[in-house]
């Protein structure tokens, strides 16, 4: 693969990277390599920058950081709450301090990113690192370890992962003739299934739906998959609209105009001024969600007898999930590299990993090691286990240069095409071409 080129920094691109993805930001060199390091007998504080609000940082230090002071009693860990710019995943401060020449030592970082960052220079390399520690790939889930690795090298450990299912709702099966027990398990027995669950008032309005293949955790690349679809080939070359990718879209559409998706929209917005996941709400037959809505069980306690199974497919191809998840990384130039290794290595593998998933509210978290989640004793949980029985087959979100970028334009034509203002396959050509165009831009 072509190296990617860097120019300098200027006004307002550190933001434009996180929402389009694509940028030319270059780190400026820092005063130590990532070989260098201080001797084991000098007090070295690390910076480690987190997103996390709540209850995390107070946790994550009792439960974890403490521990590893202990263990290592040169190394102090600060930690420094640093929020996503918008509605990315990613921050622009922590761009623009790597910009800067100022990054902390190591970040929590959404793992889809990694790729993308990593192609731009702004993380460090590891490999030097995992290759003399011990660590296998094999040590975590293969979807996981993808997403750390670019162009053969690896810039992240994996942390937490997650992954979707279909929940459904089996009290408003039964109420429509439908047998609770058997869930759909092809789009067209979706289709039908749902068609028999909407429900109406006299204004019109919905009192209940089927489905709605936007809602929740119902994107694009998720109805995709599902329908035999692929963002990129084995060749690695993007394919956002290749033919099953442009029939997902269009069934997306078929959704919107047959129910009408301004009533769609406010039927949603009404049940979300409850607070409360839309699936708990007893007013949704299906939806698509993830592992963590779960946790909410403790609180809801619903009164409808409902259950979990793998996404609905086309006929003929498999039913999949898709995961996504955190990851440790090293931003380029950190001060102490060889103390931000030995964070990163221990917060993400087997010591770590387990400190934080028996802390007294893990609920239904999934670690990104198997071995792990053996060792808790996780599948014991029969609703939880459909999802950890998943996770080895895990569809991604693509690892490239230009995977935000991606993303967000999809995100972007999928509203337009679910209001009725553009051609499925027209937009996703035209994407097809930009995101192509990007990379040759980037690698000239």
């Amino acid at each position: 693969m072509n190296k990617l080129k860097t120019l300098p920094l200027t006004a307002g691109l550190a933001a434009v990277l996180l929402i389009s993805g694509c940028d030319s930001a270059r780190p400026k060199a820092a005063n130590a390599g990532i070989n260098s390091g201080s001797s084991a007998d000098e007090q070295v504080t690390i910076d480690f920058w987190y997103p996390w609000g709540d209850a995390y940082p107070s946790e994550f230090k009792k439960n974890v950081i403490d521990v590893f002071e202990r263990e290592h009693p040169n190394i102090k860990v600060k930690m420094t709450y640093v929020e996503n710019t918008g509605s990315t995943q990613a921050s622009d401060k922590l761009l623009t301090a790597i910009a800067g020449g100022t990054p902390p030592d190591v970040a929590l970082f959404d793992r889809f990113l990694v790729g993308s960052w990593a192609a731009r220079g702004y993380l460090e390399d590891l490999s030097s690192y995992v290759g003399t520690s011990g660590i296998l790939p094999s040590d975590y889930y293969a979807p996981a370890w993808k997403e750390v690795v670019y162009d053969g090298k690896v810039y992240g450990l994996p942390w937490r992962v997650d992954d979707r299912a279909m929940y459904y709702n089996k009290t408003m099966m039964q109420a429509a003739g439908l047998d609770p027990d058997r869930p759909p398990k092809t789009l067209d027995e979706l289709d039908r299934m749902a068609e028999k669950m909407f429900r109406q008032n006299e204004d019109g309005q919905y009192e209940q739906v089927g489905f709605v293949p936007w809602m929740n955790q119902a994107f694009f690349y998720v109805n995709a998959w599902n329908m035999g679809g692929s963002l990129q080939n084995s060749a690695g070359e993007l394919t956002p609209n290749a033919p099953a990718n442009v029939k997902a879209l269009q069934w997306m559409a078929g959704y919107a105009k047959k129910y009408d998706v301004a009533r769609l929209t406010s039927f949603a917005e009404g049940l979300g001024q409850t607070g409360v996941n839309l699936f708990w709400t007893n007013k949704v037959g299906f939806v698509y969600d993830g592992n963590w809505i779960l946790d909410d069980l403790a609180a809801v306690k619903p009164s409808f007898e409902w259950g979990v199974a793998p996404m609905p497919s086309a006929e003929g191809k498999p039913r999949i999930t898709w995961s996504g998840g955190w990851s440790y990384v090293m931003p380029k130039g950190a001060q102490h590299p060889k103390e931000a290794w030995e964070f990163i290595r221990f917060v993400a593998h087997k010591e770590g990993t387990l400190l934080w998933a028996r802390r007294q509210n893990a609920g239904n978290d999934i670690t990104a090691m198997p071995a792990v989640n053996d060792e808790l004793k996780l599948a014991d949980n029969p609703r939880l286990k459909i999802f950890l029985d998943m996770m080895p087959n895990a569809y991604t979100r693509p690892v490239t240069p230009v995977g935000s970028l991606l993303w967000n334009e999809t995100q972007r034509i999928q509203e337009l095409v679910i209001h009725g203002k553009g051609e499925p396959k027209q937009l996703l050509d035209e994407l097809k071409k930009n995101v192509d165009k990007e990379i040759k831009k980037l690698e000239e």
